[in-house]
């Protein structure tokens, strides 16, 4: 089983019936995955905030919720995270590719790279960093946290988790 059917996987055991996305080429895999599921309600976004608001739609439609996306947008989301999803203690996990890390080929990728833990860490956002695809096994427990306590969660997964950029 690929890594990107057993993260989908998850969420549908957790009842995660609505994701949006946001273009990503690492994410491309779980996506595609996200879209082949009839079980899953589908909607790409423009925006990672737009997302978070199509997603904060769907909770209060009654259906889970979740989110995959870049680092380099959380600076956009942070106002919808905390006006939004946390004052109104929604869940949402965050499936986010963490660019800017080791072997990063996009130079400007770096710099929120450097701030996306710090962001996240302010936020008080619990946060979870995939290195190797065996972290994915604790996916089931993050997803079960996450609307166990009604918070947001992010799942970190840099380029040594998808295999690399294509040089390895």
């Amino acid at each position: 089983m690929s890594i990107s059917a057993k993260i989908v996987d998850d969420f549908v055991a957790n009842d995660v019936s609505f994701i949006t996305t946001v273009p990503c080429k690492q994410l491309a895999g779980v996506i595609d995955e996200v879209e082949a599921r009839p079980d899953i309600y589908h909607i790409p976004s423009n925006k990672e905030d737009e997302g978070m608001g199509l997603c904060a739609g769907a909770w209060m439609g009654g259906k889970r919720p979740a989110i995959i996306m870049q680092n380099t947008a959380i600076g956009v989301t942070i106002n919808t995270l905390v006006t939004l999803t946390q004052f109104y203690r929604m869940p949402l996990p965050m499936l986010i590719s963490y660019r800017g890390e080791l072997r990063e080929p996009v130079a400007c990728q770096v710099e929120m790279a450097v701030h996306t833990k710090a962001l996240l860490n302010q936020l008080l956002i619990p946060t979870y960093h995939f290195h190797t695809e065996s972290d994915a096994d604790e996916l089931d427990e993050i997803l079960k946290y996450t609307f166990m306590c009604n918070k947001p969660v992010a799942i970190l997964t840099d380029a040594s988790f998808w295999g690399g950029y294509g040089d390895q």
